[in-house]
């Protein structure tokens, strides 16, 4: 499993003109979900996510989690996390977990969340959608189950 979690100031996700989750102050978290990835890794990247000091505290110090600041999550699916470009110039997704099992984990991962955030909003497995975000800082992680 691979997340890309942004640090924002607030962001947002439409799907066929409509805006269908919207947060302010918190993460906007892409969701890569590989063919191996199992329940255990969503909970420990969950965790690690949720338990990350990326806001300052009242020193200017990145000290924070974003339960200290009341902060809000933004997650959306992302098989393109798992593209493979080290053949031509055409990605490969092989890697990438396939849509039954990955709308499971997703769906497994944003319950987790909404037991430890209160506002936890989503985009829509599978669907076309448009992200806007003011990332904030701009502060980006990266995470891997695998790493």
């Amino acid at each position: 499993m691979k997340l890309v979690i942004q640090r924002v100031s607030r962001a947002s996700v439409t799907v066929r003109g409509n805006v269908i989750g919207r947060i302010s102050q918190g993460y906007l978290v892409l969701v890569g979900v590989g063919k191996e990835d199992t329940r255990e890794d969503a909970d420990r990247l969950v965790h690690k996510m949720i338990g990350l000091r990326i806001f300052a505290d009242e020193n200017g110090k990145t000290n924070k989690s974003l339960k200290d600041v009341d902060g809000q999550l933004l997650l959306i699916s992302q098989f393109t996390l798992y593209a493979d470009c080290s053949h031509g110039n055409r990605p490969g997704f092989t890697n990438a977990g396939d849509p039954q099992t990955a709308k499971k984990l997703y769906e497994y991962m944003i319950e987790k969340c909404r037991e430890e955030v209160p506002v936890v909003e989503q985009g829509e497995f599978g669907a076309d959608m448009q992200v806007e975000l003011v990332n904030d800082g701009p502060f980006t992680i990266l995470l891997d189950s695998k790493a």
